[in-house]
C-alpha cells in the first residue's frame, strides 16, 4: 500500500500514575465505552489507511487483546493489515529508536509514504488531507501543527514557519516560546527520507523531537512543512486534562468532540453487555451512561463506562467511573477518577472538605482536589476520603477519615 502507519503505543504515562499502573498509557479506558488508542485507530480507517503497525512497549496485554485482529476498525480484511510490534531484545529507547528497530518491517511493507501517529491523543483527523497536502508541497516531512496559548507554548515542540507553511526553525520544549504554532506529533515522512535520517542521525535515546527533526530543519534540501490542524485535540497525559477532557464531551450545547457523527465513527472492541437500566428513583443530569450500567440514584455531569452500578440514594457528581465499578447506598462520589471493578461502600464520601492539600507522594500529580482510586481498590462503609488522594487497590484503612494529600496502600 502507498501508506504505512506506525502508531506509537509504548508510553508508560507515568502523570497518569494509578490510571496507567497495570496498562499502557494508550489502553486507558476513555469517554465511557472506548480507549485512548481507538482515535487514532480509528482516523486512520476512516482516512482509508489499513496498513498500520502498532509499536507496544509497557505493559502491552491489555492493548493487545483490545486491538486482537483490528476487526471492531476493519482491519481483518484481506487487502489490510494490522501489526503489533513489541521489543524483541533490546527496548525502545526513545520514538524514533522505536521505529529504528522495526526499519525491517517498514521495508518489507514498501510503502511511498510513512505515517508516524502518537496512540495517546484524543481526536479525529483526516489524515488522507495532510498526506495530499505532502504531496503538493513536494514535502520530505510534514509536521501536523496547532495553535496553542502562548503561555502554554513551552510544552510542546514549536515550530517557526514562513509564509508557505515551510518549516524555517525548530524548538523542543522551549523555555521562551517564539511561536505558538505546536506540534501534535503527527508526521508524514517520505519513505526515502525515513531511511536516510534513521541511518544518519545517531544518539542512544533517538527521538523525532529531540533530534531527528531539529537535524533535518536545519539541512538546506530537506523541505519540511507545517500542516496546520484547527480542529479539537487533546493530550489526556495528566488526572487534570484526562477529567476535564472527559467532562467536556457532555457539553452537548457546542460539543468539541462529536460521539455522535455517521459520518466520522469512532470504533471500539464493545463487550456483550446488556441495556442500561434507569430505576425509577434514579436522576440523571447531563452524563455519558454506558451499556450494561444500573442507575437507582443520581449522576450529574459524570461519564460512566459499562456495567456502573449507582445504588439507591448515591450520588456521582464531576466523576469518571470505570467498568463494573459500584456506588454503594448512600455513597457521594465527587470530582473522582474510579478505575475498574472498584467497590465503594455505603454511606461513603469521596471527595468532602475544602481543604486541597496536593498530594503528598505525587504533589505535581494530584493538586486540584480529584480523588484516584486504582483498579479493585475497596473504600469502605462509612469512610470519608477528602481531596488529591490516591487509594491503591489493597490499601488499608487504619482511619476511615483520610485526609487530604493521602497516599493509602
Amino acid at each position: 500500500m502507498e501508506t504505512l502507519a506506525l502508531i506509537l503505543a509504548g508510553g508508560k504515562g507515568s502523570r497518569l500514575d494509578l490510571l496507567a499502573e497495570k496498562r499502557s498509557k494508550p489502553a486507558v479506558p476513555f469517554a465511557g465505552k472506548f480507549r485512548i488508542i481507538d482515535f487514532s485507530l480509528s482516523n486512520c480507517a476512516n482516512s482509508g489507511i489499513y496498513d498500520i503497525g502498532i509499536l507496544t512497549q509497557y505493559l502491552p496485554l491489555s492493548l493487545n487483546e483490545h486491538i486482537g485482529t483490528g476487526k471492531p476498525w476493519d482491519l481483518d480484511r484481506r487487502d489490510s493489515q494490522v501489526t503489533l510490534l513489541q521489543p524483541h531484545n533490546e527496548w525502545y529507547m526513545g520514538t524514533a529508536d522505536s521505529v529504528l528497530k522495526n526499519i525491517e518491517f517498514v521495508r518489507r511493507r514498501e510503502p511511498k509514504f510513512i505515517l508516524i501517529l502518537s496512540g495517546d491523543h484524543i481526536y479525529k483527523m483526516n489524515y488522507r488531507k495532510m498526506i495530499n497536502f505532502h504531496i503538493e508541497k513536494g514535502a520530505t516531512v510534514t509536521i501536523a501543527t496547532q495553535r496553542v496559548p502562548l503561555a502554554e507554548a513551552h510544552r510542546f515542540g514549536i515550530m517557526e514557519t514562513n509564509e508557505e507553511m515551510r518549516i524555517v526553525g525548530f524548538e523542543e520544549k522551549p523555555k521562551q516560546p517564539k511561536s505558538d504554532q505546536a506540534s501534535m506529533g503527527i508526521y508524514v515522512f517520505s519513505a526515502d527520507m525515513l531511511y536516510r535520517a534513521l541511518d544518519t542521525i545517531k544518539d542512544p535515546n533517538l527521538d523525532f523531537g529531540k533530534h531527528i527533526l531539529p537535524t533535518l530543519i536545519k539541512e538546506a534540501e530537506s523541505k519540511i512543512y507545517a500542516y496546520e490542524f484547527s480542529g479539537y485535540w487533546r493530550d489526556v497525559g495528566t488526572y487534570d486534562s484526562y477529567l476535564q477532557t472527559n467532562i467536556e464531551l457532555l457539553n452537548m450545547a457546542e460539543p468539541r468532540l462529536d460521539l455522535y457523527s455517521d459520518t466520522w465513527k469512532i470504533y471500539t472492541r464493545s463487550e456483550e453487555m446488556p441495556p442500561v437500566r434507569v430505576g425509577s428513583n434514579a436522576h440523571i443530569v447531563n452524563s455519558l451512561i454506558s451499556n450494561g450500567s444500573v442507575i437507582d440514584g443520581t449522576v450529574i455531569n459524570s461519564v460512566l463506562s459499562p456495567g456502573v452500578r449507582v445504588e439507591k440514594g448515591a450520588i456521582v457528581r464531576d466523576s469518571v467511573i470505570l467498568n463494573n465499578t459500584i456506588i454503594s447506598e448512600n455513597a457521594i462520589v465527587e470530582r473522582a477518577i474510579l478505575d475498574k471493578k472498584v467497590y465503594i461502600g455505603r454511606n461513603a464520601i469521596v471527595g468532602y472538605s475544602d481543604d486541597y492539600t496536593p498530594n503528598e507522594e505525587r504533589p505535581t500529580v494530584l493538586s486540584s482536589g480529584i480523588n484516584v482510586i486504582e483498579k479493585h481498590g475497596y473504600v469502605p462503609d462509612n469512610a470519608k476520603i477528602a481531596r488529591n488522594c490516591r487509594i491503591y487497590r489493597h490499601a488499608k484503612f487504619d482511619n476511615l477519615f483520610v485526609k487530604s494529600g493521602s497516599t493509602i496502600r
